[in-house]
């Protein structure tokens, strides 16, 4: 039976993680998840793995296969999309590398059908700061990142770059996913900030964040800059390019 939540999991070389971080989300009972594999052409083999799966599991496992490395931005982006058109309710973002905490789904989920969010965010800053076996040097860089978001922005997100995030069908629906600049993890603090400023409510719930064990971190220095400059420009835009952030008319409703 379809869910009406989807969990889109972009990949790149993630043959070390896939199939156990399918099997945990398919495995929650509190609430059933679906899964999306939005996949960059991985040469160690990650879409194959993802195949034999659906194989046994077509109704709840699924996957979009491109043709090349394109971004995490445009991944979730074409996650999105689909996810839309297939009629999913709440669609969430989560790493493949257990980083994020899959028991963390129900309640992530539920703060946005039933905890009135809009937008509900995994955040590692919300109670402190709860992240294990991250460098120190890069744990500061998180962390500081968020502070300078919320100053520059005025957004009252802790973690603002955060990659484990829940969306309302709605928001998704009125956010021009074709204007979305931002392809790195910069991408993440462009759709909050969209969501804020056309009103959306976000709220965050605590989790603890888990460096990867497994396979190979996507975190550069032109992502973090990008993220840098980024968050200027998103300021700048929501005084003088307001247009930007204005909600797209929702689809009519088909009634009987």
């Amino acid at each position: 039976m379809k869910s009406d939540s989807l969990v889109i999991i972009p990949t790149y070389n993630e043959k070390e993680n896939i199939r156990n971080i399918i099997t945990a989300v398919l495995n929650i009972t509190e609430h059933q998840f679906d899964v999306l594999i939005v996949d960059d052409n991985s040469p160690d083999g990650t879409a194959a793995i993802v195949d034999e799966m659906i194989a046994v599991q077509p109704e709840r496992i699924n996957i979009l296969k491109r043709p090349g490395k394109q971004g995490l931005g445009t991944a979730y982006i074409a996650g999105f999309k689909w996810a839309l058109d297939h009629g999913y309710e709440y669609i969430i973002e989560m790493d493949a590398d257990f980083s994020h905490p899959v028991n963390k789904l129900p309640e992530l989920q539920a703060t946005c059908a039933d905890g009135g969010a809009d937008v509900s965010v995994g955040s590692r800053y919300i109670s402190g700061v709860n992240v294990v076996n991250w460098p120190m040097g890069r744990m500061l860089m998180s962390y500081y990142a968020s502070a300078y978001v919320r100053l520059i922005t005025g957004m009252k997100v802790r973690d603002a770059t955060a990659g484990f995030v829940c969306y309302r069908r709605e928001v998704l629906q009125s956010i021009n996913l074709d204007g979305i600049e931002f392809k790195g993890y910069a991408f993440q603090i462009e759709m909050k900030f969209t969501a804020h400023c056309m009103g959306y409510r976000i709220k965050e719930v605590p989790i603890v964040f888990i460096n990867r064990v497994l396979g190979t971190s996507k975190m550069n220095s032109s992502i973090f800059f990008e993220a840098l400059w980024g968050v200027i420009k998103l300021r700048w835009d929501s005084i003088f390019n307001k247009k930007r952030f204005t909600r797209m008319p929702l689809p009519k409703q088909i009634t009987a």
